[in-house]
């Protein structure tokens, strides 16, 4: 009894103890936006079909040429105020050139390509998937979401202060890939190398990334607005089990297949472990005051919770992908007649690391994992480490934390983990801090509309994400 009193009172203890760590931010007066005509532009640029594709790149040539000349016409004040380059034939970069020389700047980033219609889907869209339709408050399409909704948000906003004869006292740099839904090697990367070779050191970049949830943390009566201060990296490696052709009639003990089938297996059947550190910690740690009943009692005390939160984590795709490096078998390619053995059967299996895990160390887990020297590993070229974690205590992302604060006053702001890919990975070499946040508000059910049927954004919301970005502007390069 003694023992369970003194326990309790350290759970008391800790939690109790545990503050908000919520900056104090006043509210803002929302700025005036025309609404009607910034939905309009936007409901434009999703009819452009830029559907990026690797091994075609000028696939979408002629829908990023309408598009682009879209923008030129659209943000007329805009392009009198800012240098515009196009890089490696369809990427832009924009230069809002600041008054101070010796600040360093910054740059926001965004894609102008989307991802294709899933086949056989086009009938569920209440839409059509690239009508750009206005409805009932929303402005509907593929890229109303992902990215054209923080293109065209950043643009509106630029506009909207260069119009006001507003003038950046640190340069802001817009660098808009084309090609970021199929790796951003020809588009982000080629920007950020050309930034390099003119010796530009950013302060920060932000790019697309996590959201204003709402609902989709228990125990979290408020929007959380994640601020991405980390990125999963990528490795998808390519698994070759070789084996002795020929008739089905007379099978050896071991073929390509079985082998490869018994490697897989066991690749899933032994995962890397579960573990909550680095930025997913600190979101832990930034919530647990926010929350609510006994979930607050178990974030503030992980030194005893920890196992029943990766249990519970575990038993969702969405969450465990938070604190695991994933496995995910993704294609496999044996075979052509039903009576002739295949000498070689291929698989491959694409993983998401946590900050911490590495291509190399991955590469040694499937390695010991699958135990078969006669099953080859091989590497994917656009395979990368997860880039450097940025700190929360740097005063670009105080100053991004309180803009989100200001603009969006009822919600909890907190770091977060990025687990799917961006093209800020590619800016890790010219800039301190990489910041991947999308001011674009969202429940369970909106978040099944990312690369999904019936993607689209509300007009008010859509406002919001304009004004977010011109209060970005405002104080951190203002």
């Amino acid at each position: 009894v003694v023992a369970l009193v003194g326990l309790a009172g350290v759970l008391a203890y800790n939690t109790l103890r545990h503050g908000s760590q919520q900056i104090a931010a006043a509210p803002i007066a929302p700025i005036a936006v025309d609404e009607q005509g910034a939905a309009q532009r936007l409901s434009q640029a999703i009819r452009f079909q830029t559907i990026s594709n690797f091994l075609n790149p000028e696939q979408d040539a002629a829908a990023l040429d309408a598009l682009q000349a879209h923008i030129q016409a659209s943000f007329p004040a805009f392009h009198a105020a800012a240098k515009r380059e196009v890089v490696n034939g369809h990427s832009l970069l924009y230069t809002w050139e600041g008054s101070d020389k010796a600040a360093k700047p910054i740059a926001l980033l965004a894609h102008q390509d989307v991802v294709p219609i899933a086949p056989k889907t086009e009938q569920d869209w209440q839409q059509q998937p690239f009508s750009g339709a206005i409805d009932g408050g929303y402005i509907w399409g593929r890229g109303s979401w992902d990215d054209k909704g923080n293109l065209f948000s950043m643009l509106e906003a630029a506009e909207l202060m260069a119009k006001q004869g507003f003038k950046p006292k640190r340069t802001i740099y817009f660098a808009f890939g084309h090609d970021e839904e199929v790796s951003g090697l020809r588009g982000a990367a080629k920007i950020a190398e050309l930034l390099a070779s003119r010796n530009v050191r950013l302060d920060y970049v932000l790019d697309e990334g996590l959201l204003i949830t709402e609902g989709v943390m228990k125990g979290l009566d408020k929007p959380a607005a994640l601020i991405g201060v980390a990125e999963k990296g990528y490795a998808t490696l390519v698994l070759t089990a070789r084996g002795t052709p020929g008739h089905s009639s007379m099978p050896p003990r071991d073929t390509a297949i079985g082998m490869l089938a018994a490697g897989l297996t066991q690749l899933e059947n032994h995962r890397l472990p579960m573990r909550i550190r680095g930025a997913v910690a600190e979101m832990f740690d930034t919530l647990a005051p926010e929350m609510s009943g006994f979930n607050r009692v178990v974030l503030s005390n992980l030194w005893l919770f920890r196992p029943l939160l990766l249990s519970e984590f575990a038993k969702s795709a969405t969450t465990a992908a938070m604190v695991q490096t994933s496995t995910a078998l993704t294609v496999f390619n044996a075979g052509d007649k039903d009576n002739v053995l295949p000498g070689v059967a291929e698989a491959s299996v694409n993983f998401r690391l946590l900050p911490g895990d590495t291509q190399a160390s991955v590469t040694e887990h499937v390695r010991s994992t699958v135990a078969n020297d006669r099953i080859a590993i091989q590497g994917f070229e656009g395979n990368f480490d997860p880039p450097p974690v940025t700190g929360t205590k740097s005063a670009s992302y105080q100053a991004l934390n309180r803009t989100i604060r200001e603009v969006f006053p009822d919600v909890i702001v907190a770091p977060g983990l990025m687990i799917a890919a961006t093209d800020s990975r590619h800016y890790a070499n010219v800039a301190d801090n990489i910041f991947r946040f999308s001011p674009v508000r969202a429940t369970p059910e909106d978040l099944k509309r990312f690369h999904g049927t019936n993607e689209r954004i509300s007009i008010k919301n859509y406002a919001d994400m304009i004004r977010f970005y011109v209060r970005l502007m405002q104080s951190t390069a203002g």
